[in-house]
């Protein structure tokens, strides 16, 4: 939000005196275009912001300026205070001192209104720090080594320069750079352990990482489904498909879909247990009730024990 980034543009000069446009840019992830033009808009509105060219040059303020809070409206205030508050849920040591300042300076003491929490439900501390390490590694530009077990449950000791966490599908991903491979790699977190800051760093890549989507499906492997919920289920439903595959009647709730035929959808249809009937197509069916046979088979085996 562009207001947001005026405002603590505002209070870093304050702070610091001079500030480059190079590290203006980098600091809020835009050009340096972008920081001239925030200069401007500063200027414009009567904020006594200069540029000095040159060996020690840089963005600056009048040495006597003074922020006056009536410069902003209460709207605009408080826009300020929630756009940096949902930076701090995402960022906590980085944005606590300029919100802190803020709320000083216009006498709010907004509430805490937003906490963001990266890890899965259940985790614990050692999924949290999982998080800590690779953002360090990512804003710092240091190397993170770690086991990953890939998806045919190979495990190896890895190495990597990471650039860019995403979330994907409902899992997280890393996305960095292998020194051994000499290109780009997607980690997938839940398949990684330990991962540790080495003292080793590396510079800013020239070019981003590659889309995560990867391959499309292959067609010949695409299966419409027709499956019928209970509406014990509805819960699940609203929240794996979308609203317009779904059609809801008084005692069950419908659902039309194309997935990929693999492994993954076996798993996620037998994932709803009873909840779920495959209408078509048949063979879908038949594999769905020889898989749910075979699992009643093993636990009939073990209550024989």
């Amino acid at each position: 939000m562009q207001i947001g980034r005026l405002f603590e543009i505002v209070y870093l000069l304050m702070e610091r005196g001079s500030v480059t446009a190079g590290e203006l840019a980098k600091r809020f992830e835009v050009s340096p275009r972008t920081i001239y033009r925030d200069i401007d808009t500063l200027s414009g509105a009567g904020i006594p912001v200069y540029a000095v060219k040159g060996k020690g040059g840089g963005i600056r303020l009048l040495s006597d300026f003074v922020l006056d809070k009536s410069l902003l409206s209460e709207a605009e205030q408080n826009e300020i205070l929630f756009a940096l508050q949902s930076l701090r849920a995402t960022s906590p040591d980085a944005d606590t001192q300029v919100l802190s300042r803020l709320h000083a300076l216009f006498q709010k003491t907004g509430p805490d209104w937003i906490d963001v929490d990266l890890s899965h439900w259940g985790s614990g501390p050692d999924e949290r720090e999982k998080f800590r390490v690779l953002k360090t590694g990512i804003l710092d530009r240091r190397r993170v080594r770690f086991t990953y077990y890939s998806a045919y449950g190979q495990c190896t000791a890895r190495q990597v320069e990471p650039v860019k966490l995403c979330f994907k599908g409902r899992a997280w991903y890393l996305q960095a750079w292998c020194p051994e491979k000499k290109d780009w790699r997607t980690f997938k977190l839940m398949r990684m352990e330990a991962p540790s800051l080495t003292d080793e760093t590396f510079a800013e890549h020239a070019e981003a990482p590659p889309e995560i989507d990867g391959a499309p499906p292959d067609p010949r492997r695409l299966v419409q489904l027709s499956l019928r919920f209970s509406l014990r289920a509805a819960y699940r439903v609203f929240e794996e498909f979308a609203r317009e595959q779904i059609t809801a009647r008084e005692d069950a709730l419908f659902v039309d879909v194309w997935y990929c035929e693999d492994e993954w959808v076996y798993g996620f249809l037998l994932s709803f247990g009873p909840e779920v009937e495959v209408l078509s197509p048949p063979h879908v069916r038949r594999i769905l009730h020889e898989r749910a046979q075979g699992i009643a088979r093993q636990y009939e085996a073990d209550d024989g024990c």
